[in-house]
């Protein structure tokens, strides 16, 4: 073969099947696996998949105090192990072990001072590497890391299961999925020998112990839910295999042995165990051998101890051994199937498949579960008891670990002392109020009970009751509470609300807390304490009416103006700020003179609902309130006249832009607005429904706009936003702070981790939070029940303390990816000296993502982010990006627009779209918001990240590109009295033999299931208007693939412009193209004369379907328009669609159907004959253009086209469920086209559809074809088989296959090929359980 021509596998992105750690080094290695290949072989890329197999290797005293306690920990993925620095998550090296086959376990052996020896399995294949590190010059990092193959064992009949080391004989024991142990000789490279247990079955599990043959012990788990214990030993004579005992406790006798040295040997059973009612998944051994444990399909994990009634037992020429296997322990917590588990002498671990660990004590009890994988579960979980430290990996491509010692597992270490001398203090403890203690019985007005509670620091909580009363209690000393009272406000007027302010003198150290309060009369009092070495010290107070009884609900500092000026807030909306700055600094004999305290600025909010939160930016000049109600307000925050003149009259600050429904109906409950050198400001806000919010407020429009979300899902209500700045030898985190259920969370964004939960009731209890540097190790929490106040607190030093990450691989889909397309590079700012690509995924579970992948020597993937989400978790079916945009315009028109020519062209200033389209009939699209150089730094702000790893490989990144939601499209909710015949929709109904119908033809009211399975979409510019245009065509049979073509008017001799043609894949195995000029023509005019841009208020953001609607918009029908531009403002059919002013306050429902059938109406009302003004918007009946029959046996998977070709011809080639491809050039000939006189303008029902080529690979794949694409030169095509396979083009559409390569995903089901040009490569990405790169150089002669 001529150089290059190679289909060279890259990285894989997956679920990760195996684990393993190097528990020597203090800063412990990841090892999860690829091998670098030489530069002529095919190079396989780091991968995203599930973890099958786990182990732990202990690492050998190598030289240097560097290296001898490092702990790698070896994990599968794919084909691959990575090598990963736990400390500093850095990925230290990757390799590839096997060509297509999956790393099932990995065994490790300690090989010496140099490194170790590392057994490696996947299907039925096993492979021997030795593993060594190298040293840097300065001694300081990890050097080389070298994998070398040693020995490759020959392929077995049936699956490895499990490998094991027997140091002591000097052999490889390896369990096969028929029930049998092979013994390889690791130094004569030789099998030894074979054993077979009489109970042939297969097995879904088998687990071995021990260091030699006479130890060995051997735990199988079968398809019929037994598992059967044995062991080896010498062949005897004249005697059977030993019988295997029915019960769990019976006892073995062993025949006599004559000779124990012969590798001649038998299986001898120990028990039968039947207890699970499922297949058992996975067995573990203790350490020791004397107990294991088992996890089943029945949900239950059991524990078994072995109890030895001989010292014979482990010496096989003993006449006699006896044991008895004992159930020691039955859990059940897991909803699915329980994947994996650990067993030592005081706990027990278990993963499973719906995606939580849990630990457990050695009494049942479950002490700690955490939910931080998503998807299909997690497959495997490790700990290391020297280190606490716990790893789990899954199915979504993400390892996480956790540090025991962090919060949220304090409650299991019993030795509060762990290995490395730090001092884990966790404390729980419950405290009183001096004016609370003793009250008991029912409340009333009247009665003392703590309203308020605020921590100042660690160990400062301020206290707030009833009845006035303002307390500071000291919590050094748990055992003696110090408690002070400060001071009691109004008599009898209960303390409403309270805001801490903490400032340190510029003098002093001393910290100063100056508390805000206000009551129940309307007052609000300033107190100013300053710490003491014994108590507080109270410097002055002073009171001031802010509000009349009963109507101050809130007091609210903010950080940007430090403490000279304080917000009030009413129940109405109405925001005041007072300028408190020469009050607080001056001599108390004058401080309660009225003008000490002055009202600067009255806020007050056009939506009437009390502000919940608020952030001032003098700089910008802006203030952003949140409401209860869910609505965001901008204010003009002019500095000179507000924060510099105190002795103004006050201004009444009217809102210069508002966004209604930021968290639907649920409250606001945090606003941060972040500085930004660009024309925007962004702002980040949190609410009741679980969801951060992103909006740009530009400075010289004054309008805010939405960009983006992010639901978190664990947390019912977020309080606000915590982002630490810890030091150098720390990393920084961002935390979400908020509620589920009755739980108080902390969860670590970045890491998709929980830091902290304490069960306190929920948040509607007085409660107040203190975070520390690092959070998952320095929170107190403190909340109120039954008149007592219930401390949990967690405070660890961490000044020297490098904090283990909590995330160290990609976290990607946890379900299978159905579809998948490349962003094109040339929408990035810097195409040219961009080496990223990026691919948007939409998988089953509802979920998009783009994901990054560094070409050239690294080839590894480097981000993930999640861009959104399908309304309902609904299957994403397909992905289209639009990187063009087309301007159409037409003679007729009559339109003054110099220097436009008659056809379409693409426009320079491209608008970049990514459509994503599932089942439940929903539909999403975002906008590629492109981002300057100076405004790049906003881009690392969105909080979705998933890795602390991806933070910093986030600089090699093309960071000045994002992608912004724009709309969601949801299925129209029938009324109970039928459909309006008015409301026009497009069909895409399976069966269905029109293109456009109304609803009522379309949809049957009792069964609205449509499923959208494709999507085709391209982008018109009007020169008066813009609107962006999605077709799909339905047709008789269920349709499985789209695909457009637009063809350039130059290529016909009319004046009726480019065609728009759709093409279309079915069940039955036809194509079929559709002719859609006429309806795209029509339509770009019936919104030139209606211009529905006037009446439209598009949706605002995407729902979530948790209290938060999406925000409002209003509507207008497209025919109303019609009628309302002619003087007929009564609609045809008599039904009412609603004013302007009546609109906005419409369902959320009715705003989001009624927005999409506006677009519709206007397409489908396009016709043949151009509608005019009076015309009703009826729908035509697209009939098919052209219908290929038979071209697959049975469904059309796949199919592609080329953007052109040199001859004006196109080229179509698909792939179907027959295993067949098919390829065909055709042409599109207009009628006209030998005429040269003039011809009809709009007229192309007589365009006819000529096929030149055609050639069919009958057997292209092994196995259904899934995924296709060519350029005319080069295809590429990927089936179930689990091959990518590439095909040489010929001139008369004949192809050949010239390469294939196998790759590491499992059941693949779309492709999708970036040819980069400028390095003669092409990059193909495929997908399915999993995503995989291969790369393509085509021949220096091509």
């Amino acid at each position: 073969m001529a150089a290059g021509g190679h289909l060279r596998p890259g990285s894989y992105l997956g679920d990760v099947s195996a684990l393993s750690f190097l528990p020597s080094s203090p800063h412990p290695l990841l090892l999860a696996g690829t091998l670098p290949s030489p530069s002529c072989a095919p190079r396989r890329t780091p991968s995203r998949a599930a973890v099958e197999c786990v182990c732990r290797l202990c690492l050998p005293q190598l030289a240097g105090d560097n290296i001898h306690a490092l702990r790698p920990v070896a994990a599968g993925t794919g084909s691959q192990l990575l090598l990963y620095e736990v400390g500093a998550a850095r990925l230290v090296a990757s390799f590839r072990v096997f060509d297509g086959v999956r790393v099932h376990g990995i065994e490790p052996r300690s090989g010496g001072p140099d490194g170790y020896t590392l057994a490696v399995f996947g299907e039925r294949r096993v492979k021997l590497f030795s593993l060594g590190f190298g040293v840097e010059a300065d001694g300081g990092e990890v050097g080389e890391v070298r994998l070398e193959l040693e020995q490759r064992l020959p392929g077995f009949d049936h699956w490895v299961l499990d490998a094991r080391f027997l140091e002591v004989d000097g052999l490889l024991a390896i369990g096969l999925s028929d029930n049998s142990v092979t013994l390889w000789d690791l130094s004569k490279c030789v099998l030894v020998t074979r054993v077979k247990s009489p109970e042939k079955c297969l097995l879904y599990s088998m687990r071995m112990w021990g260091d030699s043959v006479r130890e060995l012990l051997v735990a199988s788990g079968t398809i019929l839910n037994e598992i059967l214990i044995w062991k080896l030993a010498p062949q005897v004579l004249g005697s059977s295999m030993v019988c295997s005992n029915e019960g769990d406790t019976s006892d073995v006798n062993c025949p006599k042995i004559i000779n124990p040295d012969d590798n001649q040997r038998m299986a001898v059973h120990l028990g039968r165990l039947k207890e699970h009612e499922g297949s058992i998944f996975r067995i573990a051994w203790s350490s020791d051998g004397s107990k294991f444990m088992s996890v089943s399909d029945d949900r239950s994990a059991r524990v078994w101890m072995l109890s030895f009634k001989s010292q014979g037992f482990v010496n096989q020429t003993a006449s006699q051994d006896n044991v008895k296997i004992i159930p020691k322990l039955t859990l059940f917590g897991h909803s699915a199937r329980i994947w994996d588990c650990y067993v030592s002498d005081s706990m027990v671990i278990t993963a499973g498949e719906d995606c939580t660990c849990c630990i457990w004590g050695m009494d049942g009890k479950l002490i700690k579960m955490f939910k931080e994988h998503t998807g299909r579960g997690i497959w495997r979980c490790l700990f290391d008891p020297s280190s606490l430290i716990v790893v789990t990996a899954g199915f979504d491509s993400a390892i996480k670990v956790h540090h025991l010692c962090n919060s949220i597992f304090h409650d299991i270490v019993e030795d509060k002392r762990v290995s490395d001398g730090l001092n884990y203090d966790s404390e729980i403890f419950v405290v009183s109020s001096p004016s609370v203690s003793g009250q008991y019985g029912p409340l009333d007005s009247k009665s003392e009970y703590v309203r308020c509670l605020h921590f100042a620091e660690e160990n400062i909580l301020y206290v707030a009751t009833n009845n006035g009363y303002l307390h500071h209690a000291e919590l050094s000393n748990i055992e003696d509470v110090r408690w002070t009272e400060i001071i009691q406000v109004t008599e009898k007027a209960p303390i409403i609300c309270m805001d801490v302010m903490t400032t340190y003198s510029n003098l002093s150290l001393n910290r100063e807390d100056i508390i805000a309060l206000g009551d129940g009369r309307g007052n609000v009092t300033i107190v100013r304490l300053t710490s003491g070495s014994s108590e507080p010290k109270l410097d002055l107070s002073f009171t001031w009416s802010a509000e009349k009884d009963q109507q101050l609900l809130g007091v609210y500092w903010c950080k940007a103006l430090e403490c000279s000026h304080i917000f009030t807030a009413d129940p109405r909306g109405v925001l005041k700020m007072w300028n408190i700055r020469d009050a607080l600094f001056l001599s108390t004999d004058i401080i309660n003179a009225p003008q000490m305290f002055p009202l600067v600025a009255v806020f007050e909010s056009s939506f009437g609902a009390r502000i919940m939160c608020l952030d001032a930016s003098p700089g910008e000049e802006i203030l952003i309130a949140g409401d209860k109600k869910g609505n965001i307000t901008a204010f003009p925050f002019p500095k000179t006249s507000v924060l510099h003149a105190s002795g103004l009259m006050q201004q009444k600050m009217l809102p210069c832009d508002r966004f209604k429904g930021a968290h639907g109906i649920s409250s606001v409950t945090s606003v941060h607005i972040k500085d930004s050198i660009s024309d925007r400001i962004e702002i980040h806000t949190t609410g009741g429904d679980g969801c951060i919010c992103f909006f740009k407020y530009g400075r010289n429009v004054q309008k805010i706009e939405f960009f983006g979300m992010r639901q978190v899902k664990e947390l019912g209500t977020i309080q606000s936003i915590y982002t630490n700045l810890a030091s150098e030898s720390q990393l920084s985190s961002t935390y979400a702070i908020g509620f589920t259920s009755a739980d108080f969370i902390i969860w670590d964004l970045e890491n998709e981790t929980k830091m902290a939960q304490v069960s306190c009731g929920g948040w509607r209890r007085p409660y107040s939070y203190y975070l520390g540097t690092v959070p998952e190790y320095q929170n107190c929490f403190a909340f109120v029940k039954d008149h007592d106040i219930h401390i949990h607190r967690h405070w660890a030093p961490t000044h020297d303390k490098k904090l283990l990450p909590q995330g160290l691989h990609l976290q990607f889909h946890g379900r299978e990816v159905h579809s998948l397309c490349f962003i094109d590079p040339a929408s990035h700012s810097d195409p040219e000296n961009n080496s990223d690509l990026l691919i948007a995924t939409g998988c089953e579970d509802g979920t998009v993502r783009l994901t990054g992948f560094l070409t050239g020597s690294s080839g590894k993937w480097h981000s993930s982010k999640l861009l959104g989400e399908h309304v309902g978790g609904s299957a994403v079916r397909a992905t289209c990006f639009i990187p063009k945009t087309y301007t159409v315009t037409y003679k007729s028109y009559n339109y003054s627009l110099n220097g436009i020519s008659d056809d379409i062209a693409v426009e320079k200033d491209e608008t970049f779209l990514l459509i994503s389209v599932g089942s439940k009939q929903v539909l999403t699209t975002w906008i590629l918001q492109p981002r300057n150089a100076e405004n790049r730094q906003v881009c690392s702000s969105g909080l979705d990240i998933d890795s602390k790893q991806n933070s910093k490989n986030l600089e090699n990144v093309d960071s000045a590109m994002s992608f912004q939601w724009l709309t969601t499209h949801m299925p129209p909710k029938l009324p109970r009295n039928g459909l309006k015949s008015g409301h026009i929709k497009q069909s895409v109904e399976e069966g269905n033999s029109s293109a456009v119908q109304t609803n009522m033809d379309v949809m049957d009211h009792k069964e609205n299931d449509w499923r959208y399975l494709s999507v085709t979409a391209f982008h018109l510019k009007h020169p008066v208007l813009r609107f962006d245009v999605a077709l799909l065509v339905p047709q008789a049979s269920p349709v499985l693939v789209l695909r457009h073509i637009i063809i350039n008017a130059g290529h016909y001799k009319d004046d009726g412009g480019d065609r728009y043609l759709i093409v279309s894949g079915s069940t039955d195995g036809s194509i079929t193209f559709w002719n859609l000029t006429e309806t795209i023509h029509g339509f770009m005019q019936l919104i030139s004369e209606t211009q529905p841009h006037m009446n439209i208020d598009y949706q605002k953001r995407p729902r979530t379907g948790r209290g938060s609607q999406g925000g409002r918009r209003r509507w207008r029908s497209l025919a109303y328009a019609l009628k309302k531009r002619d003087g007929d403002m009564s609609p045809s059919d008599g039904s009412n669609l609603g004013s302007l002013n009546t609109a906005e306050n419409s369902s959320e429902a009715s705003g989001v159907e009624n927005t999409q059938t506006i677009v519709r109406e206007a397409s489908d009302g396009s016709n043949t004959e151009m509608p005019s003004s009076t015309q009703s918007c009826d729908v035509p009946e697209l009939r098919p253009m052209h219908l290929l029959s038979g071209v697959h046996q049975s469904g059309v998977n796949c199919l592609h086209i080329p953007y052109s070709t040199p001859d004006k011809s196109y080229c179509i080639i698909s792939g179907g469920d027959d295993q067949a491809v098919q390829c065909f050039n055709f042409r599109v000939v207009s009628s006209e086209d030998c005429l040269t006189t003039t011809t009809r303008l709009n007229s192309h029902d007589n365009d006819t559809l000529k096929i030149l080529y055609q050639y069919k690979a009958s057997s292209a794949h092994s196995a259904a074809v899934k995924g296709i694409w060519t350029d005319g030169t080069w295809a590429f095509s990927t089936g179930l088989d689990q091959r990518v396979r590439c095909w040489k083009m010929g001139l008369t559409s004949q192809f050949t296959e010239y390469s294939h390569v196998i790759i590491s995903v499992p059941e693949p089901e779309t492709l999708d090929v970036f040819h980069d040009r400028a390095k003669g490569k092409y990059h193909i990405a495929v997908a399915g359980r999993g995503m995989q790169m291969v790369e393509f150089s085509p021949p220096g002669d091509d």
